[in-house]
């Protein structure tokens, strides 16, 4: 495919789209999905990978909380990858994600994802180009086996934030104490790499495609959500799923 230019991508809602439609059109959305899981979980035939990628203050943790939060938290499961431990280090890079990989009828959420390493890696010269390419082919292998082998649906959403927005969002980490939880001093050295990290996106969209990303313009919190929630719901939609019936 052509290569995405994140920077010819709007990272704002639509100039048209009226806010107060679009929160109660989430406000919906969100009703019908908590049908939809309580049948995906019934059905136990699909399940639901969801990997949440985004720039530090992109709003990841509140997209998960306000689109899955409401739903039965028997049914969905959300993981945050960190730094790899000691163990996680010594085996291949995929190993600590298979551990999490979704059930039948669960939702699992990937906060930051197996793509950390074709990224921070990348970024940092942790590995190189050649490596990051290899890298590449065993996530569309691991992507494809999901799918192929466990009816797993992967949904991969990058959440497009613009350097203004993050700036802002991490300043308010250090003047909020609603939001001082939040604050890393590394995330403003992180922030300063922004050009290195925008091209190891734009690579992984190119490379890593046999499952498309959805880009999530995410300056607007409300917005974004509407965004994620939709493709959630169109998504369990599409596989045209039915309750379990006593056999007569």
């Amino acid at each position: 495919m052509s290569k995405i230019k994140l920077s010819a991508i709007s990272t704002t809602a639509p100039k048209k789209v009226d806010k107060e439609k679009i929160k109660a059109a989430t406000q919906e959305i969100l009703q019908e999905l908590d049908e939809l899981q309580n049948l995906l979980y019934a059905q136990h035939q699909h399940c639901i990978l969801m990997v949440i990628q985004g720039m530090d203050a992109s709003g990841k943790d509140g997209v998960i909380k306000n689109v899955t939060g409401t739903l039965n938290p028997q049914g969905v499961m959300v993981h945050s990858f960190k730094a790899p431990t000691a163990e996680e280090a010594d085996h291949d890079f995929l190993w600590r994600v298979h551990l999490h990989a979704p059930a039948k009828g669960m939702i699992q959420v990937f906060n930051r994802s197996h793509y950390e390493d074709i990224l921070i890696q990348r970024v940092h010269k942790w590995i190189d180009d050649k490596m990051a390419r290899k890298r590449m082919e065993a996530i569309n292998d691991f992507e494809k086996l999901l799918s192929v082998h466990n009816n797993t649906t992967v949904l991969k959403f990058y959440l497009h934030v613009s350097q203004e927005a993050q700036q802002q969002r991490l300043i308010e980490r250090t003047e909020d104490h609603r939001k001082m939880w939040k604050y890393n001093e590394n995330d403003f050295e992180e922030a300063k790499l922004w050009d290195q990290y925008m091209d190891a996106y734009e690579d992984a969209f190119k490379y890593c495609n046999d499952i498309p990303w959805t880009i999530v313009p995410a300056d607007h919190n409300w917005y974004k959500e509407y965004m994620v929630a939709l493709t959630l719901r169109d998504t369990l939609k599409s596989l045209n799923m039915k309750y379990p019936r006593l056999k007569k």
